[in-house]
This record gives C-alpha cells, structure tokens and sequence, in this order.
C-alpha cells in the first residue's frame, strides 16, 4: 500500500475515533455487491481489509443478506461462498427484507454500533452519506478505498466539539456577583488604569566622566626633558688670525 493511501485511511478513521468514538476492531458490515466485487476481481477480503484498516476488525453480514444473495446465487455463488465465511449479526427482521433495507435498520440514525459499511450499491452508499459517522468502503481499482467523511458528518462533528464549551449565562453570574458581595470579595466595577511611570533622567555614569588615567613614563615635560638631554651640545670652534693677533669667532 502507498504511503499515501496510508495516510489519508489513518486520517479518517481518526476522525471516526475522535467525533464517533470507533475503536479497534473495526465492525464491518459487507453486503453482496461487496462480495461479488471481491470474487471479480481475485480479492482476499479476510486478508486486504485488515492490512488497509491498519488494524482489527470484524468482518459481518445479516440473515437477509445472505438470503437475498441466496435468490441470485446462479450469478453470484461465489459471492454467497465469500459471505457465509464472515459472521452473523442479528437484525431483528422475521421476514427477511432486501439487504439495503436491512442495512439502513442496523445503522439506525445514530449507527451506535459504528458499523463501517461495506458496499458497492451506489444508492445505498448516497443514502448513508446523508446520515452522520457512517464510513463507507468500496473497491476501486482491486483496491479497498475508505471514503472521505460526509458533510453531515463534518457539521455534525463541529456542532459536538462546540456544545462541549460550556458558557456561563447571565443569571449565573448575577448569583456569582451577588456571592461576591457576601464574601466580601466584591470586585471594582472600574478597572484600575495602568500608570505608565515616566523615565527621570538620570546622571551620567560616574565611570564615564573619570580622566583618563595616564602612563607612567609617558609625562610630557619628561619627553622634552629627554629630548633635550639627548641633544649633543657643539662647541664652537675659536681660530686666530695670525696678522692681526685678533681672535675671529
């Protein structure tokens, strides 16, 4: 099975499990369409169905399903083979009715059972769509395919997760008010404003205002002293003009 078709399966039956509370192993309710499909196209049902649903499950039918088949059985004796395998669920009927109409009595309206229905009657799958938390299986393909949830089951999932908000009505919170008052508790009616305090400018950083420190050895009279001390003082240099005995600088 592609990874694909895995995850839309787990997705739904999810969704049956969270909104409809269908759980492990799964009832699944087969008719003859189903079966004769099955025997069609070469499909161990007993083996594919499990694999898809990914987990247990019960394969079932009806008395009248199976007598229903029964008339037929020139055309379909290998699908009434395939049905007398799985096991029996009561419904109810003395008189056995056709497999559509049994199918809707053991749905009911609500299908507390949680029954996924299996079939191929594209009139009964029509009907069942418009009944909320019903699943619906087919073949397509040589494959069993799990149908996206209806609308009616959708609408009917939100209207569920919105009715388990609970909200407190207006009288129940003038009883709470009036509570409050006898306890002492009451609360101000005017919500106290928040005062934004406004910044006050602070000082500057002492440690930003601090001379800088200087090196030692690096003070400039001492450089001057240095430099001059470094200097080489030069002698003039005295001749005398043997002539005139005078001394010329």
């Amino acid at each position: 099975m592609k990874i694909t078709r895995y995850k839309k399966v787990q997705k739904f039956l999810k969704f049956y499990y969270n909104n409809y509370g269908f759980h492990q192993p799964y009832q699944v309710l087969l008719d003859g369409t189903f079966c004769f499909a099955a025997f069609k196209e070469h499909i161990n049902i007993k083996e594919q169905l499990p694999k898809y649903l990914n987990g247990q499950a019960k394969l079932l039918t009806t008395r009248c399903i199976i007598i229903e088949t029964e008339k037929i059985s020139k055309k379909t004796h290998g699908a009434l083979t395939i049905l007398k395998q799985f096991g029996i669920h009561e419904c109810g009927h003395k008189e056995p009715v056709t497999g559509s109409q049994c199918i809707k009595s053991m749905i009911g309206s609500k299908n507390e059972k949680h029954y996924i229905l299996a079939s191929q009657d594209r009139d009964l799958q029509e009907k069942m769509r418009a009944k909320a938390g019903v699943p619906l299986l087919y073949l397509h393909n040589k494959s069993p395919t799990l149908e996206k949830p209806s609308k009616s089951s959708y609408n009917k999932a939100g209207q569920a997760l919105e009715s388990n908000f609970t909200f407190i009505t207006e009288n129940q919170n003038e009883a709470l008010k009036s509570m409050k008052k006898a306890l002492g508790v009451e609360e101000k009616s005017e919500e106290t404003k928040l005062v934004l305090k406004r910044k006050k400018p602070h000082n500057p950083n002492p440690l930003s205002c601090k001379k800088k420190k200087r090196k030692p050895g690096v003070n400039s009279n001492n450089k001057k002293e240095g430099v001059k001390e470094g200097k080489v003082r030069k002698r003039k240099k005295v001749k005398k003009n043997k002539e005139s005995n005078k001394i010329v600088v």
